[in-house]
C-alpha cells in the first residue's frame, strides 16, 4: 500500500514508495540523497532530533548549549540541514529560530519504512 504525502511543492502526489516495495524515482533521488547526506553527520542528526522533538521553534542559543562546538560550527551544521530542506528558520534580532519541515522528514521516513504484512 503506497502512502500519500504532500509531495514536492505540495502537489499531494506521493514522493516515493518504501524501498522494500519500489525503486526510488530518478526525479526524487537527488533531493533524497542530499537530505540523507545531511543526516550522515552525528552533530546534524542530533540537531535535527532536538529541533523536531521540541514541538515548537528552537532558538540557536538553546541548540548551541548542548554541544562543545563553536557558534560558527553549529551555524554551519544548521545551514546544511536548511539547504537539505529538513529545517527552516527565521532571524529575530540577534537570534535565529529553527523548526522542522515535517513533510521532508516524512518523505525520508516513508522511503525507509518496510510495508506491513
Amino acid at each position: 500500500m503506497e502512502q500519500t504525502l504532500a509531495g514536492p511543492g505540495g502537489t499531494g502526489v506521493p514522493c516515493c514508495a518504501p524501498l522494500m516495495s519500489a525503486a526510488v524515482p530518478a526525479e526524487h533521488a537527488g533531493e533524497l540523497a542530499r537530505a540523507f547526506k545531511a543526516l550522515a553527520d552525528p552533530v546534524r542528526l542530533r540537531l535535527l532530533s532536538m529541533i523536531a522533538s521540541a514541538g515548537v521553534e528552537v532558538c540557536v542559543c538553546d541548540l548551541s548549549a548542548a554541544f562543545a562546538l563553536t557558534g560558527p560550527t553549529i551555524s554551519h551544521h544548521l545551514r546544511v540541514l536548511r539547504e537539505a530542506g529538513l529545517v527552516d528558520c527565521e532571524r529575530r534580532g540577534t537570534w535565529v529560530y529553527y523548526w522542522p519541515r515535517p513533510a521532508a522528514i516524512r518523505r525520508l521516513s516513508v522511503l525507509l519504512s518496510a510495508p506491513e504484512g
